[in-house]
């Protein structure tokens, strides 16, 4: 459910027609265009991981083979699938949110209501990218990796974390300029 203060659906066109700076239309463009390819690259991604994972049970069941790298890849896979894919999410305003209040506010109210909750999620949101950077660099710095036999670089998920995290906190950052914007030009 779209609340109206995002460059979402037809927002290329609502950007140029509120006069918004050709920055944040372009920031916008770029950032829909990356999350297009990193929506595509997702779904690759899950194939990848559930072929990944069927692979394992069925070398375990039939041949008793051990698997000591298939869960983990999955499961990098699939971390790396959510933190990348989460800016797309925003985008459509497709996260989990509650809507009782906003049914029950009036227009103006809910406009509030909607940029106070984008202002505190994109707050929470940058701190967490700060302290996946902090977590990527520590692991890349120090060559940690995991305890499994396989042992890849923890400086993988970390990354991938920390741009997922990143994305996200450009694409709040955008819908809060943009609902700024908007409240100007009223």
């Amino acid at each position: 459910m779209s609340h109206g203060l995002d460059l979402g659906h037809g927002a290329q066109a609502r950007a140029e027609a509120t006069h918004a700076p050709p920055l944040l239309v372009a920031a916008h463009g770029l950032l829909r265009r990356a999350n297009r390819l990193i929506l595509a690259l997702g779904s690759v991604a899950l194939v990848a991981a559930s072929l990944i994972l069927s692979y394992s049970v069925v070398s375990r069941f039939f041949f008793h083979a051990p698997t000591y790298w298939q869960d983990e890849a999955s499961v990098f896979l699939l971390v790396g699938v959510t933190f990348m894919t989460a800016a797309f999410v925003q985008s459509q305003r497709g996260h989990v949110a509650i809507d009782a209040l906003a049914h029950m506010l009036p227009p103006g109210a809910n406009r509030v209501r909607q940029f106070v909750v984008d202002l505190f999620s994109f707050a929470f949101c940058a701190f967490f990218t700060w302290k996946s950077v902090t977590l990527w660099h520590e692991a890349w710095v120090d060559g940690q990796v995991t305890s499994s036999t396989w042992a890849p670089p923890l400086s993988i998920p970390y990354g991938v974390m920390t741009a997922g995290m990143g994305l996200l906190s450009l694409q709040i950052l955008i819908q809060v300029l943009a609902g700024l914007l908007e409240r100007v030009e009223r």
